[in-house]
């Protein structure tokens, strides 16, 4: 299901419509500058980080390259690509940013052993993607352009992400290995559209990881 933002300004509050890692002016700039205004495609990378930190990478590499006026020049851009999401729980409805990539991000640099040692050890970055051993190469131009391409089609269209579970609630597994199990909502991943459910296992309380439509609710 997908409306169009303007369909629901006048239902969701503005408190409510910021990723929790960002503050009120930085969700403006991002908004407006979600896909960088480039006509070259060329020395991108791809780049592993913890997931949940992808914004605070790249402010925070930004803010590190203040100090290293030799590495400066070599760093472009980096794009962190997201959607906006609407997240219905308990009838209430809020706006969420969504990672395309959960773990990744883009950046657009010069490529060579002081600039990949720079962002490497940068805080919650754990490595470029690259055979091991070997220097990491430049995303396709055509597969950069796609990337783009998606987000800017995604730009003023959100998602409704309804979510029927909370924590503690008793639900049944309905598919999958453990079918017909019982269990108790331990974590619910609105992004991903998990649940971590507590069931018994021989006699043995297990957590598992389980997807929305894998579950019913007990009554």
């Amino acid at each position: 299901m997908q409306i169009t933002e303007s369909e629901l300004s006048s239902s969701i509050e503005n408190n409510d419509s910021v990723n929790p890692e960002s503050n009120n002016s930085s969700d403006k700039s991002d908004s407006n500058q979600n896909i960088p205004e480039t006509s070259d495609f060329s020395n991108w990378f791809t780049l592993r980080v913890v997931s949940g930190k992808e914004k605070f990478v790249k402010e925070n590499i930004f803010r590190e390259l203040d100090f290293q006026p030799e590495i400066k020049s070599k760093i472009n851009e980096i794009f962190v690509p997201f959607e906006k999401i609407v997240v219905i729980k308990n009838d209430k409805k809020k706006i969420k940013e969504r990672m395309f990539f959960p773990g990744y991000i883009m950046i657009n640099m010069l490529m060579d052993v002081e600039s990949k040692y720079f962002v490497e050890n940068s805080t919650s970055v754990i490595s470029f993607v690259a055979p091991k051993g070997k220097m990491p190469a430049p995303l396709r131009e055509k597969e950069v352009k796609r990337i783009f391409g998606e987000v800017r089609r995604k730009e003023g269209i959100l998602d409704v992400v309804d979510v029927p579970f909370k924590k503690d609630d008793h639900v049944k597994v309905i598919s999958g290995p453990f079918i017909d199990f019982n269990g108790v909502v331990e974590e619910v991943n609105k992004d991903k559209q998990k649940v971590r459910v507590i069931i018994s296992i021989f006699g043995r309380p297990t957590p598992v990881e389980l997807d929305f439509f894998q579950l019913e609710m007990i009554s």
